[in-house]
């Protein structure tokens, strides 16, 4: 999810933009003792995890942070780079190149970086971490000789200077993170994290049309983490306190068990968020985890009338008594209803609740369509290595079955949302289709 959220920007032209680069920086490393040297590659080591480095610099069946990974776009392929500290990774990288490229977006050769690289979300990261992170993949990552792939994007798409102006308009100045007076340090923590290193904001806010980030913030407007169009095939939900599709529902230490073992009473992680708990929020540290969920629990609703879900039984009774005549009932007994049970409330950290499930109440059912037809595999974490599968019923379901289930979901148990029409499945079944053949040929 979070590697190609704004590969769509590779499209956007403009002219050229100068960029002063910062004054050398002596990186803290060399002139610390060996305790303290320790102890900066282990908070390096930490930022990286925040960051999620790994998922995107890593390719499948690859050496950590060697690059390679295929990123598809409209117009062709990009590969992550190799971040490494050998010469075909950053290797010759001094301080000062190593922040234009983390929080300016401007390679040691001066160009523009795809924001496929979320440097507008960096542009928050403090000095004293941006030498931790330097520290960390200078000294405390194995060098991997591994040469970067050059994109498959031909000329002239493939020339990077229309990207400067992008930068120019939409990337923040570099302004290193200073919580605001008077505010609550567990909240600013959290907001540093979520707003910056953690760049949540890159696949759960709406863009504009060009591309950039409608928001950075809370402070630029309530429209910040209120969701997403799909990526990937699946819906980066609402983050803010709607009850209906947000996180109003959820209690500070859900969010907390969530992101540490994908898992809550009622809920799991699925899709490209999957990715993000495994190799990332499952090591955060219990403070951190902690600010996150009171500062995305301090975020008001989008929806000014929002209220909270209230429970119909209805639906549960009429199963119960075998009354299956609503359209998509008798498809839910027969594939949904022994893992989600009739009344929708599923089993706690083993099968997600449906009712009132903000997950299933998006604007766009893209994420429970293509739960439906592919099913997913509920990720292992270290503290909770239980996995569990559903399987996918595209071989099973016709679209329009798909589609009846679907909506029958989304409408009951107290559920509200719109729905869904067999074309709205029959174009999802194509995508993933095409999808799943071009991630085996870039492979």
């Amino acid at each position: 999810m979070k590697r190609s959220c704004i590969v769509a920007l590779l499209c956007v032209a403009g002219l050229a933009a100068c960029h002063k680069s910062p004054p050398p920086v002596p990186a803290a490393y060399d002139s610390a003792t060996p305790e303290q040297q320790a102890a900066l590659l282990k908070q390096g080591e930490y930022l990286a995890r925040v960051g999620d480095c790994v998922a995107c610099h890593t390719a499948p069946g690859g050496q950590p942070f060697a690059g390679g990974l295929a990123m598809a776009s409209p117009i062709g392929a990009i590969y992550s780079t190799n971040i490494t500290p050998d010469p075909t990774g950053i290797g010759g990288y001094s301080y000062g190149d190593f922040d234009n490229a983390l929080r300016h977006g401007i390679r040691k050769d001066g160009s523009t970086l795809y924001p496929a690289m979320p440097y507008p979300s960096y542009a928050r990261i403090t000095d004293a971490d941006t030498q931790a992170l330097y520290a960390y993949f200078m000294h405390g990552v194995a060098p991997v000789a591994q040469a970067n792939k050059a994109t498959g994007i031909h000329w002239p798409l493939s020339m990077r200077w229309p990207l400067a102006i992008w930068r120019r308009l939409f990337a923040p100045k570099v302004v290193a993170w200073q919580a605001p007076a008077g505010a609550d340090p567990q909240v600013s923590r959290g907001a540093y994290l979520v707003e910056g290193l953690g760049h949540c904001g890159a696949c759960h806010t709406p863009r504009a049309w060009t591309l950039q980030e409608k928001a950075l913030s809370d402070g630029d407007g309530r429209v910040f983490l209120s969701g997403s169009a799909p990526l990937e095939g699946w819906i980066a939900k609402n983050l803010r306190g709607d009850h209906k599709d947000g996180l109003g529902s959820w209690s500070e230490p859900q969010l907390v068990q969530f992101l540490k073992t994908g898992r809550s009473e009622r809920s799991a992680v699925f899709g490209g968020m999957s990715d993000v708990v495994e190799h990332s929020t499952q090591y955060f540290s219990d403070a951190d985890l902690a600010a996150i969920a009171r500062y995305l629990k301090s975020l008001p609703a989008q929806d000014p009338n929002d209220a909270p879900n209230h429970y119909d039984d209805r639906v549960a009774k009429a199963l119960w008594q075998g009354d299956d005549s609503q359209p998509g009932a008798a498809i839910y007994l027969d594939n949904c209803a022994a893992c989600h049970r009739s009344d929708g409330q599923g089993y706690a950290r083993v099968f997600p609740a449906l009712a009132g499930n903000p997950v299933l109440q998006t604007a766009d059912a893209t994420s429970l369509i293509n739960l439906v037809l592919q099913g997913d595999t509920l990720v292992a974490t270290r503290t909770a290595p239980s996995t569990f599968t559903m399987p996918g019923f595209a071989w099973r379901l016709s679209d329009r079955e798909v589609a009846d289930v679907v909506t029958f979901i989304r409408g009951s148990w107290g559920n509200q949302a719109a729905p869904v029409s067999a074309h709205d499945v029959a174009k999802l079944r194509t995508d993933a289709m095409k999808a799943a053949y071009q991630d085996n040929h870039h492979r």
